[in-house]
């Protein structure tokens, strides 16, 4: 159990821009709840994570409506997120004592493998300009992050609207593509073994 938990490594100054496509996540130090490990409430940081594609999912609260339902949904990819070695890591600003009970008690959540990240402090959501001050509660937040840890994917959605993990898996394996193929885009909706494009002068006014 994670007693008195250091829950900062890194000393984030709130008044800077949120995090973004293109920048580095620094050296966050979290508290988690991970079902099923020996030690099921410890800490994480994303230095740990560095080396591997990890996506930090936001979403609003325990113990809600639409939350369980994407949750159960990235359970259900969740091994195929491990097999283009993928982390997810859920965030919330509940605390992980609250992830522990929501998991013991919702049929939904009791599914879930994946580390849940607890916000408590804001910390997290406040860097990457999710949360939502009056309420204490974070957007719908998606951050793929890449193996140097960069953030190469930033969506924000309203908290009405629940998310596709079918799609993020698609948008992670367009990226890891491009990352590994120089010089090479993805066009709309592509899917792994379709066509990329080269973009250069011979393309202009062809597509």
């Amino acid at each position: 159990m994670c007693n008195n938990c250091n829950m900062e490594m890194y000393d984030f100054d709130s008044s800077l821009a949120p995090l973004s496509v293109g920048d580095s996540v620094p050296n966050f130090e979290f508290e988690v709840f991970k079902p099923g490990s020996k030690e099921e409430l410890t800490k994480m940081s994303v230095e740990e994570l560095k080396g591997k594609w990890f996506v930090f999912f936001f979403y609003p609260a325990d113990f809600t409506f639409v939350c369980p339902t994407e949750l159960e949904q990235m359970q259900a990819r969740y091994a195929d997120f491990k097999k283009e070695d993928v982390e997810i890591i859920s965030v919330s600003t509940d605390t992980a004592f609250a992830h522990k009970a929501w998991h013991d008690s919702s049929p939904a959540i009791g599914q879930i493998e994946y580390p849940m990240a607890a916000d408590a402090n804001h910390m997290l959501s406040e860097a990457f300009g999710v949360l939502i001050p009056d309420e204490g509660l974070a957007l719908r937040g998606t951050f793929v992050v890449n193996p140097e840890g960069e953030i190469v994917l930033a969506e924000i959605n309203d908290n009405s609207i629940g998310r596709n993990a079918d799609e993020l898996l698609r948008k992670i394996k367009a990226a890891k593509y491009v990352a590994s193929h120089d010089g090479q885009v993805c066009p709309a909706s592509w899917v792994e073994g379709a066509d990329t494009l080269t973009p250069g002068i011979d393309l202009v006014n062809k597509i």
